[in-house]
């Protein structure tokens, strides 16, 4: 490894010498590569890679660039829509995650790249599935007590396995925060369902006229997250 410094520019390269007797030079991955004749000195070499400099830091400065361009990170569905997921690394301490015109973009840190993108990417839209229920079920749960004209005493967002929602024999309903990845009226249905089941436990035919008289239509919405509980 040599190294060339110009004031507070340090330029690392590797020199491969062989029998050409012309000297390349070229920057591969972020790495600076001079192939040099065999009979070419060290300070010949240098010589010639300070003549180079402005270009090679220019290089430098592209490769940095394009590495620090967003890569796709697969499709993501919220609120019934599908969202596409950009990654990128950079020098910050914590993620963060914006979303923009339907786009979730998500940086993280440069230390992050050894980890799976997989797990991370389920990890952070975990995150984004919190965030975006806090608002969206509070604003179901008030909307649906209007609706009905009563509301359970207690209720709570947490994930469950294949279950979108329940209503406990204490007459709390707790909400699977990866609700927000389908449609708002499925939403609306689920909450519904579960403000029903505080006045019938079980899924008898009082239970499903009571759901028709607010929602004729919950059958589409039903079809459609068959499969899950709730």
């Amino acid at each position: 490894m040599n190294i060339l410094r110009n004031r507070s520019q340090i330029i690392t390269y590797t020199v491969d010498k062989n029998i050409n007797n012309n000297l390349y030079i070229s920057v591969q991955n972020g790495e600076v590569i001079v192939q040099a004749p065999w009979y070419f000195s060290k300070n010949q070499i240098q010589e010639i890679v300070e003549e180079k400099k402005r270009w090679i830091l220019e290089k430098l400065k592209e490769y940095e660039t394009k590495k620090e361009e967003y890569i796709s990170g697969g499709i993501v569905k919220i609120l019934g829509k599908e969202c596409s997921v950009k990654i990128r690394y950079k020098n910050r301490k914590t993620p963060q995650v914006d979303i923009e015109d339907g786009t979730i973009k998500i940086e993280l840190p440069k230390s992050y790249k050894k980890v799976d993108n997989t797990e991370m990417l389920t990890l952070l839209t975990q995150k984004i599935y919190n965030v975006i229920a806090e608002r969206e079920i509070e604003n179901t749960m008030e909307k649906t007590r209007i609706l009905l004209g009563y509301a359970p005493e207690d209720y709570e967002l947490a994930r469950m396995k294949n279950t979108l929602g329940k209503c406990s024999k204490d007459k709390k309903i707790t909400i699977n925060p990866d609700i927000v990845k389908y449609k708002q009226e499925i939403i609306d249905y689920v909450v519904l369902h579960q403000f029903i089941h505080l006045k019938y436990k079980t899924h008898s035919k009082k239970f499903y006229e009571t759901i028709r008289k607010y929602m004729p239509n919950y059958e589409k919405y039903a079809n459609e997250i068959a499969g899950m509980q709730y």
